[in-house]
């Protein structure tokens, strides 16, 4: 994971929880470091802040409660992620599998790819991966060009 932090300008609203506040961003961060901790700047303070981006949204968790400043449902500040981007790469065994079958990774959206990537992450033997990378490819559509 690359070392150089990140600031990104976020903005949400404000949704309340039995455990608290929770800050929903109005975009879902992708390529970023979740379920780690960051702090936000909001409101002339810093928040500190666990980063939980599922598959449709991002939600920022302040450990501290958010400040009385923060008037009302919307917010905006400015979040600081101390890892930086999270590169999402195809596995070499995928992508390998995919070209012996003629079949086209790119057919995959972000989230479809997102999926598939912590499908094969969960595999907990050689042999259980394989039969995931195959259900994968066999799923995938020809690449361009070849007659089925």
């Amino acid at each position: 994971m690359p070392s150089a932090p990140l600031n990104v300008p976020v903005e949400g609203t404000v949704a309340h929880s039995p455990e608290g506040p929770l800050l929903r961003l109005s975009r879902r961060l992708d390529g970023h470091d979740t379920f780690l901790t960051g702090s936000l700047d909001i409101a002339d303070s810093s928040v500190p802040v666990r980063i939980l981006t599922l598959d449709d949204v991002t939600v920022l968790r302040p450990t501290n409660g958010i400040p009385a400043s923060v008037d009302g449902e919307r917010w905006h500040g400015r979040l600081h992620l101390p890892h930086g981007l999270r590169p999402r790469s195809v596995p070499p065994d995928l992508n390998a599998a995919a070209d012996q079958e003629s079949r086209s990774l790119d057919a995959l959206d972000e989230a479809e790819l997102r999926y598939v990537l912590t499908f094969l992450s969960e595999a907990t033997t050689p042999d259980i991966r394989q039969a995931r990378i195959e259900a994968v490819v066999s799923a995938l559509p020809a690449t361009t060009g070849r007659a089925q």
